[in-house]
């Protein structure tokens, strides 16, 4: 099999988190604050590097028994969006990324290095109905739609760790970019309604304070 357009622009937006990451900057700054309250910057780094990370590991489970959950649904079931800092859920998350971060820049970059790799020979291989079970919960999700959640988190999360490091964002090729921003807008929409966001876009003088997806 040939990899699909969705899953090559998946493997960029790896290699651009990967690269981030690498950068000596990241390291010498791990134990620091982050741009996000209570992540170090080796917190928030380990937690961009799970949304690459991860993908093998749900490859290698069993695949998951339909019916799928389609892409806005999941995000009608997680739990994390609109819970407070200090709800259970994002503790946890917290606490996993500082867990990883404690074995340091240079374990992190292997578990990088060998995930992307592996990814590269697996990804072509799995067919485009594959169901794979989402972190957040116990739903079925398309291989495919799982990605672009990953792309988004990758893209929200280089745009933290840039800034935690005070540095500009990497920029994200349009293959990556155009289903992230698809994703947001929808979810923005689902938040705000359309015409807060089509206000924002288009008419600043009627557009609202925030339109944010979360």
């Amino acid at each position: 099999m040939t990899m699909t357009p969705l899953r090559e622009a998946y493997l960029l937006a790896a290699g651009s988190a990967a690269t981030l990451v690498g950068e000596p900057a990241v390291a010498q700054a791990w134990e620091r604050p982050s741009a996000l309250p209570d992540f170090s910057i080796g917190g928030l780094a380990s937690h961009l590097a799970a949304q690459i990370t991860f993908v093998p590991k749900a490859l290698a489970e069993p695949p998951m028994d339909g019916p799928p959950v389609p892409l806005l649904g999941h995000y009608e079931r997680v739990t994390w969006i609109g819970a407070d800092l200090d709800a259970e859920i994002n503790v946890t998350i917290r606490k996993g990324a500082e867990t990883t971060a404690a074995a340091g820049p240079a374990e992190l970059l292997a578990s990088l290095s060998e995930a992307i790799g592996a990814l590269r020979e697996g990804l072509p291989a799995q067919p485009a109905d594959r169901l794979v079970h989402p972190p957040a919960g116990p739903w079925p999700l398309r291989l495919d739609d799982f990605l672009i959640t990953r792309m988004m988190e990758i893209a929200v999360h280089c745009d933290d760790l840039a800034a935690s490091l005070d540095r500009p964002t990497p920029d994200l090729p349009p293959e990556v970019l155009d289903p992230v921003l698809a994703l947001l807008s929808s979810l923005a929409v689902r938040r705000h309604g359309q015409a807060a966001v089509l206000r924002a876009l288009s008419r600043a003088e009627r557009a609202p304070a925030s339109i944010t997806a979360f």
